[in-house]
């Protein structure tokens, strides 16, 4: 057991490591992004636009949710009236800073680093990187600078998208079932936004889209097996993935 324990924690921080180095490698190309800038606009139509509308679907049923979850709460303490004043602040805050950055980092996960996996994974088992290295055409630059800037630049927007569609997916419901017209909603979150919590959010979603992108092309480089690894890798890359969001969250939370 002591011996397993040791294996793992090993392999833990060799991937960690790698990883770590890859990121570096993939920062020195950053000056090249206007050379580049063909790869990196695929990528982010890939990662932004491709993704919106599963993104705006999440986010939209995000709020009604927060929201159901808030009026099934005050009201089950007959405090719906007293609580009318800050129900909206109260869903705007958790979406914000917590619903919103992690669903939204999730979902690209699972869409795109998944794919990310499975397309450099595919590349790697059938010896399409190798014959870029015998072209002098560095990887690194080819195919893991564009993913993570485009991660990093379009994870932001569609978060910022996410809580447009979820403030008014929270105020439909509250007005479905409660009655609340729009002045009521959003007044609240007028009168206690916090310009805070909105950063904190992107600043998450910011992390989260360079962690996925990193692993997804971190698991595609060392996909080895035929299709059945590039199965795999894909499986891996989005648990990785989305470990990494949920421990990541979990610090922020404790740090912020």
């Amino acid at each position: 057991m002591i011996s397993l324990l040791g294996r793992k924690i090993i392999s833990f921080i060799k991937v960690f490591g790698d990883i770590t180095i890859l990121c570096f490698n993939v920062l020195v190309y950053l000056p090249r992004i206007f050379k580049d800038r063909k790869l990196i606009i695929e990528q982010m139509s890939i990662v932004g636009s491709d993704s919106l509308p599963l993104v705006v679907l999440i986010g939209a049923f995000t709020g009604a949710i927060a929201a159901l979850q808030a009026t099934n709460l005050f009201e089950k303490f007959n405090l719906i009236g007293i609580a009318t004043p800050f129900l909206g602040s109260s869903i705007a805050t958790v979406v914000f800073t917590e619903l919103t950055p992690v669903l939204t980092a999730l979902v690209i996960a699972g869409r795109v680093g998944g794919s990310m996996a499975a397309q450099i994974g595919t590349m790697n088992v059938t010896e399409q990187i190798d014959a870029l290295e015998m072209m002098a055409i560095d990887k690194n630059r080819f195919l893991a600078m564009p993913r993570l800037f485009a991660a990093l630049v379009m994870m932001p927007l569609l978060a910022v998208f996410s809580n447009i569609v979820a403030l008014v997916g929270g105020y439909t419901l509250t007005a479905l079932k409660f009655g609340f017209t729009f002045t009521i909603f959003f007044s609240s979150v007028q009168s206690y936004f916090s310009t805070y919590d909105v950063i904190l959010g992107l600043y998450k979603s910011f992390i989260f889209g360079g962690v996925t992108a990193l692993i997804g092309v971190y698991v595609g480089f060392n996909t080895t097996g035929g299709a059945e690894g590039v199965g795999n890798s894909t499986v891996r890359a989005f648990t990785l993935s989305a470990a990494t969001i949920l421990i990541l969250d979990a610090v922020f939370g404790y740090i912020f």
